[in-house]
């Protein structure tokens, strides 16, 4: 594909004289809602150290609220909520969203979901004669098929394959995810994982305070789950375990959207925490973290339990089960309430001073800094490619 464009930006470098023209990447993605998310962590992420580091321009095209508050560098897409979604929004039209990406004139484009923006940001990438890299955060097939069943969930990996196949690159946060885009037929997807900020999701955050504040008697046992209250994380499961746990277990909710009905007395729902820090501070003043979900392409927010040197008890599926080493946590079996609460109560009957510690050890190697160097060569590399077969 990239060998097949006239590159509008390299003739404008030589009619300027400029031979190395600074980059400017645009992100587009419709996961981009006031609550959170993984995807916009990345990308805040990103785009801080893309301006430091790397001395690289950044504009987010997204979907937003004609009300909402302007940001810095950020294009707003006229939209429409989407129901349901913890705040997510649907952009109005495919070639408008493509003209908005065409005015930045960016030298490449990196596009977050498997929609609209999408099929946008390759209009917008073959006019510009510029890469466009797809970043798939979601197993769409996946997603499909739990609500849908098996056919509807082949004519999503369908629809994948025909999308994704058109990208100059692809991009898989985890093994499990290339794996995934495999099954769909779109090969050489490359695995690049998420990161983490390790100062600010770090083992000194603990406090005593949250128990206090909480009312949590001494000797309870505080377990945690930070994520969107969605269907597919399997909160229900969760709560059944808790059930099953009792009294002496605490279970914390944090995150967007609506929980689980008949939630039991030792489940208690927080919210979602905008702050960094003090979800850091959340996290690391528990025992334990807890993830039910089994359809993660990465696991971000376990992640960042671990390098609060929090062990982790998770579904023995997609992304968590590539994250989470053996001596950082448990893995059981997906969807199964007892396999969870036997999970969570092999923790305490260990040693779960050493799975903290290993916790952290394990987090450790995917600070932000390594994980978006490695990323920025991948975007020089396709950029450099692109100019010499212009």
């Amino acid at each position: 594909m990239v060998a097949q464009r006239c590159s509008r930006k390299k003739y404008e470098a030589l009619k300027t004289g400029s031979t190395n023209p600074r980059m400017h990447l645009a992100d587009v993605t419709m996961f981009y809602a006031e609550s959170g998310g993984g995807v916009r962590r990345y990308i805040e992420a990103k785009r801080s150290w893309l301006r430091t580091a790397a001395a690289c321009s950044h504009t987010l095209v997204v979907p937003k609220a004609r009300a909402a508050r302007p940001e810095a560098h950020t294009v707003a897409l006229a939209s429409v909520p989407l129901p349901f979604s913890q705040g997510y929004r649907v952009p109005l039209g495919r070639a408008r969203a493509a003209r908005e990406l065409i005015a930045l004139a960016p030298t490449l484009i990196e596009a977050g979901d498997p929609y609209t923006l999408a099929w946008a940001a390759l209009d917008a990438g073959r006019d510009l004669g510029i890469p466009v890299v797809a970043f798939c955060h979601s197993d769409l097939p996946r997603l499909v098929g739990t609500h849908c069943g098996a056919r509807a969930e082949r004519f999503a990996s369908s629809y994948c394959r025909r999308l994704y196949t058109r990208f100059d690159l692809v991009l898989a946060p985890s093994r499990a995810m290339a794996a995934r885009l495999a099954s769909w037929g779109v090969d050489g997807a490359c695995y690049q994982p998420l990161g983490v900020d390790l100062d600010v999701f770090h083992p000194d955050r603990r406090s005593d305070a949250l128990r206090q504040t909480l009312g949590v008697a001494p000797g309870t046992r505080l377990l945690v789950y930070a994520g969107r209250f969605a269907p597919e994380k399997n909160l229900d499961v969760l709560a059944d375990a808790m059930r099953l746990l009792g009294s002496r277990y605490v279970c914390l909710l944090v995150g967007a959207g609506t929980p689980p009905r008949g939630l039991p007395g030792n489940v208690r729902v927080l919210g979602y925490q905008r702050s960094r820090v003090e979800l850091a501070e959340l996290i690391a003043s528990c025992d334990l973290f807890v993830h039910p979900g089994d359809q993660e392409t990465f696991g971000l927010a376990a992640l960042e339990a671990m390098a609060c040197g929090v062990p982790v008890v998770g579904a023995d599926a997609a992304g968590i089960a590539e994250l989470v080493p053996a001596r950082a946590g448990v893995l059981v079996m997906p969807r199964d309430a007892r396999a969870l609460a036997g999970g969570i109560e092999t923790v305490f009957d260990g040693n779960r001073v050493d799975m903290a510690i290993a916790a952290r050890e394990a987090a450790q190697a995917y600070g932000w800094t390594a994980v978006l160097a490695t990323l920025m060569t991948r975007y020089t590399q396709l950029t450099a490619r692109s100019e010499a077969h212009a």
